[in-house]
């Protein structure tokens, strides 16, 4: 009889998990989503309260924060490819950077993004390292295959790691080290961030290459 209840509750158990396996995900993007939507939504506060969708349809329409903003960052982009925006681009980061504090963090954010968005490996590598201390494992990206400065003073060639924390993958730390104590992984960026965000429960499958076959002798 105890047989009998005891794989009742492994049953029920074990839909319950299914049911939340399935459902958490969903809920999550749904929520995910739902909080961006809202935030986009916001962009359209910059407009005329005249011309608001609201006072146009009479009602609300969410996304449409999400169009607006694509269009304003679509219509900057070829305002400023063209040489008279450049040119007020120009100036108006020269202002920026005249201004103490404002320099500090524009300049900084306009670098990672240039990092980031660029055509470069920024972001696109992951390796492994010991860290914190020997024998022990942590897995991050490589930024930046030379840190000319440090391998200059130290007399071999570094490396810009940034490793992510737990459960935020955009909370980390930047560290330099040897270029010879990093190992690259063949793992994806993806499947690297999802075994950050998840503490190591989501582990992806080891990538094997394939082996080229040999060419038949002449």
């Amino acid at each position: 009889m105890n047989g009998a209840s005891g794989g009742r509750k492994r049953s029920l158990r074990r839909y319950l998990v299914a049911g939340v396996l399935v459902w958490l995900p969903i809920l999550a993007t749904v929520w995910v989503v739902n909080f961006l939507l809202q935030i986009m939504d916001r962009t359209l506060l910059l407009l005329p309260a005249g011309v608001r969708p609201e006072a146009l349809l009479g009602f609300r329409v969410p996304g449409l924060g999400l169009l607006f903003a694509l269009l304003v960052l679509l219509l900057t982009g070829v305002l400023v490819t063209n040489l008279i925006g450049r040119r007020l681009v120009f100036w108006g980061e020269d202002l920026l950077n005249r201004i103490p504090v404002v320099r500090t963090v524009y300049g900084g954010v306009k670098s990672f993004a240039e990092s980031v968005l660029s055509q470069s490996n920024s972001f696109r590598k992951v390796v492994m390292l010991e860290y914190p201390r020997a024998g022990t494992w942590s897995i991050g990206f490589l930024t930046a295959e030379d840190v000319p400065e440090v391998s200059e003073k130290l007399g071999e060639p570094h490396a810009a790691v940034y490793i992510s924390a737990a459960l935020n993958a955009t909370a980390g730390y930047l560290v330099v080290v040897p270029r010879r104590q990093v190992v690259e992984l063949d793992m994806s960026v993806d499947a690297a961030m999802k075994m950050i965000i998840t503490c190591g429960v989501v582990v992806p499958p080891a990538v094997h290459k394939a082996i080229p076959l040999a060419k038949p002798a002449a």
